[in-house]
């Protein structure tokens, strides 16, 4: 290990962690439904099943989780992504439209959240982003966080760079997440290392967990 991970991670042992779960929903992670993107469905699959481990182990070692959810609202269109997919910032939702609110797009996939766990729903790329969460987190006390989820180059590094922003330090466990490209998601994560988050696996952050307060 080098000396500065070293000194990263020693800093935040001492302080709360917090799990947060971005976009694992059947609209991004379903095969019936990325199959048609052409994705790597293996990665995605692998990286759900992996944040499905990193969920209970968090729970067994009391570290809160937190669900980050996309919610398409007909009544609140998001124009500037519907500029940008299509051109016309007034498009009404088409069939592809993700996670429409109240349709199965919406619902998790292969992980569920507990009762009593945070929750938020956004309309955009970030968590963070009009959802109330860093009050939930400062609330809970809470000094740094994983983030993991679906994709690595859009809803995981939005999160991530805005918790950055926010000033809680970052661990992005590579194997609990995935894009529907290779090369996309090992770009994205090498952006987020030179200047969001620190790179880690799930066994690691697992260890880390084990060493966090009570």
């Amino acid at each position: 290990m080098s000396a500065l991970r070293e000194a990263q991670l020693g800093a935040i042992r001492a302080t709360n962690p917090a799990l947060v779960v971005v976009d694992v929903q059947q609209s991004f992670a379903d095969p019936a439904v990325i199959g048609s993107y052409g994705a790597d469905l293996a990665t995605v699959q692998s990286a759900v099943d992996t944040i499905a481990t990193l969920v209970t182990a968090a729970r067994n070692a009391g570290v809160p989780v937190v669900w980050v959810e996309l919610g398409s609202d007909p009544e609140r269109p998001w124009r500037a992504s519907a500029w940008l997919r299509g051109g016309d910032p007034g498009a009404p939702f088409g069939p592809e439209e993700p996670c429409v609110v109240g349709t199965p797009g919406a619902e998790w996939f292969g992980v569920t959240p507990a009762d009593g766990e945070i929750r938020v729903v956004k309309r955009g790329y970030s968590g963070f982003l009009g959802t109330g969460l860093a009050d939930r987190l400062t609330s809970r006390g809470i000094g740094w966080l994983a983030i993991c989820g679906l994709t690595t180059e859009c809803c995981v590094a939005a999160t991530a760079t805005d918790a950055c922003q926010l000033d809680w330090p970052v661990l992005i466990p590579q194997d609990a997440t995935a894009a529907y490209e290779k090369e996309l998601h090992e770009a994205a994560l090498a952006q987020l290392a030179l200047n969001v988050a620190v790179l880690t696996d799930s066994a690691e952050l697992i260890e880390l967990w084990k060493a966090a307060p009570a």
